[in-house]
């Protein structure tokens, strides 16, 4: 964009931005010395590159003092900047505004889009999902008090931007999403995905399991995904995990599906995984439906006006050490929070709850994590936006080595 703005811009242009750029250094060059942060974040927010190429006392302004790296901590970490001092509508839009790499060599998180939505049966929309959960994202700040994580001090986090995909052809997005991954795990990184429709969370964990094996869940969603096939096809957003289970992607004694409600099309909506009923008893706070795969199921009516944080202390014994995945599917709340989905359910969970499966699993080996089915088309306030930004904000609060201050 830089580059753009000089080679079009007229030379008197260029003289009148610098007046103003060099009265805006010398009103703020007396606070910045006091605030050395705010002085790195002011800095960083200039491109070094567009101003070494400026002729004069023009480039020696924009590139004096400014560090190679958007956003750089002198720690070694990437630290999105302070609105306090760096307009949050500032910048390239990258998921809370941190650096965007082109691979995940170095880092031990990051952000990844898959811009994907062919596998719905309903509403489209969600290949949209990754670009505007990025733009909402820039409300999400550094630190998280209520629990006290502070990721962007504990681990190396970016946005790798998106994976591409074919929008004519599933079998080849799947394809082309596992390759992807593929690099990323390899990088020994822990991908936090933005959605997509859910068929993604397949090809995500044909990656995941090549490196750390068959995986638990924790899987959020108004529905379990489960299903066989739809027209004939065995790869949508209503089969991943019996695909998963096909391919012994899963550790299926370790996996938990919480929120699942809405109508069915038979009066054994659950046929295919139900086994037994088993009731409350001992220190089972949450009456289980546990299947023939080994999942357990949480029914959204079992979590409604309750706390689910007995129900997460059940979750972490069950998933031991071993490792997890972590697959939000933003339809688990309820839709009064947020429209912006293909797939709506009345009476889902809250914000509170779907804060407290996430913060619930702090402590557990995780090795992946996406939120999907955001389809921003259906909610033009933005709030289910906020939403997914925040919810994937929490999954990278509990990753490991995530430190607590």
């Amino acid at each position: 964009m830089e580059h753009l703005f000089w080679r079009g811009s007229s030379p008197l242009l260029r003289r009148k931005f610098f007046g103003t750029f060099l009265a805006a250094q010398q009103f703020l060059a007396p606070l910045l010395s006091r605030s050395p942060t705010a002085s790195a974040h002011v800095r960083a927010s200039a491109s070094p590159t567009a101003a070494s190429s400026l002729p004069g006392s023009e480039g020696a302004a924009l590139s004096g003092g400014c560090v190679p790296r958007r956003y750089l901590s002198g720690s070694g970490f990437n630290v999105p900047p302070s609105a306090q001092f760096v307009a949050r509508p500032v910048g390239v839009c990258s998921m809370m505004r941190l650096p965007v790499q082109s691979s995940a060599q170095g880092l031990d998180a990051a952000f990844v889009g898959v811009p994907l939505d062919i596998g719905t049966s309903n509403r489209p929309g969600a290949r949209f999902g990754p670009r505007h959960i990025r733009a909402e994202s820039v409300m999400v700040r550094t630190y998280n008090p209520s629990t006290g994580a502070a990721p962007f001090h504990s681990l190396r986090v970016a946005d790798i931007g998106d994976v591409n995909v074919n929008l004519f052809n599933l079998r080849d997005s799947c394809r082309q999403i596992r390759e992807a991954y593929q690099k990323i795990v390899a990088a020994g990184c822990i991908p936090l995905t933005l959605g997509g429709d859910h068929t993604i969370t397949y090809p995500i964990l044909q990656a995941v399991v090549e490196k750390h094996g068959p995986v638990g869940l924790v899987h959020v969603d108004a529905h379990t995904d489960t299903g066989d096939e739809a027209l004939g096809e065995k790869i949508c957003h209503g089969t991943p995990f019996r695909r998963c289970v096909d391919e012994g992607l899963l550790d299926c004694k370790r996996v938990v599906q919480i929120g699942i409600r809405g109508s069915s099309y038979t009066l054994d909506p659950f046929r295919y995984n139900q086994d037994k009923h088993v009731s409350d008893s001992g220190s089972q706070t949450f009456s289980p439906l546990v299947l023939q795969q080994g999942f357990r199921i949480v029914p959204a009516e079992n979590c409604w006006l309750k706390s689910l944080v007995p129900l997460m202390g059940e979750v972490r014994q069950q998933m031991g050490a071993k490792p997890i995945y972590i697959s939000f599917d933003i339809d688990a709340l309820d839709p009064a929070y947020d429209p912006g989905t293909g797939a709506p359910e009345i009476a889902g969970l809250t914000p509170a709850q779907a804060l407290e499966i996430i913060r619930g699993c702090k402590g557990l080996n995780i090795v992946g994590c996406d939120l999907v089915e955001f389809a921003p088309i259906y909610d033009a306030s933005g709030n289910t936006a906020i939403m997914g930004a925040n919810l994937l904000f929490e999954m990278l609060c509990v990753l490991p080595g995530v430190k607590t201050i």
